[in-house]
């Protein structure tokens, strides 16, 4: 009986399964003892006893296990048309169909391009005034808030003395400005400068085949602010738009008690008098 025993796992599919209840199972003397006997346990053979129902209060489940409420679910039509006329086919296929007659997604790049947002970061650029002067001011806020330390500037004393101005030789000894190497192009050098100086334009091709090309110095600079100007400044209109919307809207909200923005938003000495004026 023991040795039937250890084969039971590779007669069972063979054995009728009459006889695999009754010869190729373990003696109950050689089952496992629960805890809390030391003796062995005596197993009365059949099958085990149910509780009655009407004992523990679960008639309604008994009853809704054995016959389940069909009612909600899909008819027997409904089933049957599926099965025979292979509607989940027709469904997908409908998918592939609709998809099969619309334009495709994909461009000519380059002789086709997407549209960029006003806000897109890319090459870097300075800027002039209208009047052709440089806007920078050496106030180094773009080189201390650069998180990559791609930016170095030396400043001097212009020549007519009137105020401080970049200098050319600042990284290494090959005289760069920035190192767009290093560039992580997050836009704090923008948003940091007081006056519009420094900014990313939306030109995102400008590979080079040496390394030395991507040391930026401060002609090479101002000749990307020179070429995208009208661009650049279409940009900034819309974006500075956008932060007075903004704005407002952050200025309604905090005088009904909540904030919707950061307190950056308030660097204007204009916008905090208004500010104070609101919350009083």
């Amino acid at each position: 009986m023991r040795h039937l025993t250890l084969i039971r796992p590779a007669l069972q599919p063979i054995v009728p399964r009459t006889f695999a209840r009754t010869l190729i199972t373990t003696p109950p003397r050689l089952l496992a003892t629960p805890s809390g006997h030391t003796g062995p346990q005596h197993i009365t053979p059949g099958p085990p006893k149910s509780p009655n129902p009407l004992q523990t209060g679960t008639q309604d489940a008994i009853s809704a296990q054995k016959y389940p409420d069909y009612s909600t679910g899909p008819s027997a039509i409904d089933k049957a048309s599926q099965l025979l006329f292979l509607t989940e086919i027709v469904r997908g296929m409908w998918v592939v169909f609709e998809q099969f007659f619309r334009p495709p997604y994909t461009i000519m790049y380059p002789f086709e391009k997407g549209p960029l947002s006003a806000r897109f970061r890319g090459e870097h650029a300075l800027r002039r005034y209208p009047n052709g002067e440089e806007r920078c001011i050496a106030c180094k806020l773009c080189e201390a808030i650069c998180p990559a330390q791609a930016i170095t500037i030396e400043s001097e004393a212009r020549e007519d003395g009137s105020r401080r101005t970049t200098r050319y030789g600042c990284m290494l000894t090959l005289q760069k400005d920035i190192d767009m190497t290093k560039c992580i192009y997050c836009g704090f050098c923008q948003e940091a400068c007081p006056v519009d100086a420094i900014v990313e334009t939306q030109n995102q091709e400008f590979s080079t085949e040496t390394r030395e090309e991507l040391l930026y110095n401060k002609e090479k600079l101002l000749l990307n602010g020179d070429r995208a100007e009208a661009e650049i400044a279409a940009n900034l209109q819309s974006e500075h738009a956008l932060e007075d919307s903004m704005w407002e809207e952050d200025v309604h909200a905090r005088y009904h008690g909540y904030k919707m923005y950061q307190d950056t938003l308030y660097n204007d000495p204009a916008r905090n008098g208004v500010l104070s004026t609101c919350m009083r």
